[in-house]
């Protein structure tokens, strides 16, 4: 073997060797993103099951507020009903702002905020409030190293051919955050 064959040798097997880690750091990626989005639906349908609890537990107290009962039952079908992860920000934003409004119409009635039922039903959504936040932020660094590393030169190269596809972050539209909760009687 001549010294350029060894050389071109040696280089076909770096270059396969780089498509071969290249590839396996994708996979990775992809799976860590596909997890995190997991832990996320768990928290959500977690969520989910709490909701018509505490949304019973008020209209005890709170009768005449059916239309706002309504527009939280209606959030909550369509935040589960969603099917990407954009349209799932949408409704789960949606659905946030109508239990502020739950809250907020709660806050006047002392029997019910003096109510067992009732603290442990907020104690419980404001935990699974907190561990959708951890979640969301995981999966969104996920997300990013993803999106970052299939961007990059030279794997931005291979990682189309490969049928990798940046994928979408899970947010909270800022606006609908900063918002004060308008509540009418």
């Amino acid at each position: 073997m001549t010294t350029l064959q060894i050389l071109i040798l040696i280089v076909a097997v770096g270059i396969v060797l780089w498509l071969i880690l290249t590839y396996n750091r994708l996979i990775t990626l992809k799976n860590r993103a596909k997890e995190a989005w997991s832990d996320i639906d768990v928290q959500l349908k977690r969520r989910y099951n709490l909701i018509p609890n505490l949304v019973e537990t008020v209209k005890g107290y709170a009768t005449h507020e059916r239309e706002l009962f309504e527009k939280v039952t209606e959030a909550r079908t369509r935040a589960m009903g969603a099917a990407g992860i954009k349209e799932k920000g949408q409704a789960e934003n949606m659905l946030s702002d109508t239990l502020k409004s739950l809250f907020a119409v709660a806050e006047n009635y002392p029997q019910l905020r003096a109510s067992e039922n009732f603290l442990e039903l907020q104690r419980e959504l404001r935990d699974t409030e907190d561990k959708i936040q951890a979640s969301r932020r995981f999966y969104n660094t996920n997300v990013r190293d993803l999106n970052i590393k299939i961007e990059v030169f030279p794997v931005n190269l291979i990682a189309k051919p490969l049928g990798f596809k940046k994928m979408d972050f899970f947010e909270v539209e800022e606006p609908a955050a900063r918002e004060p909760v308008k509540v009418n009687f």
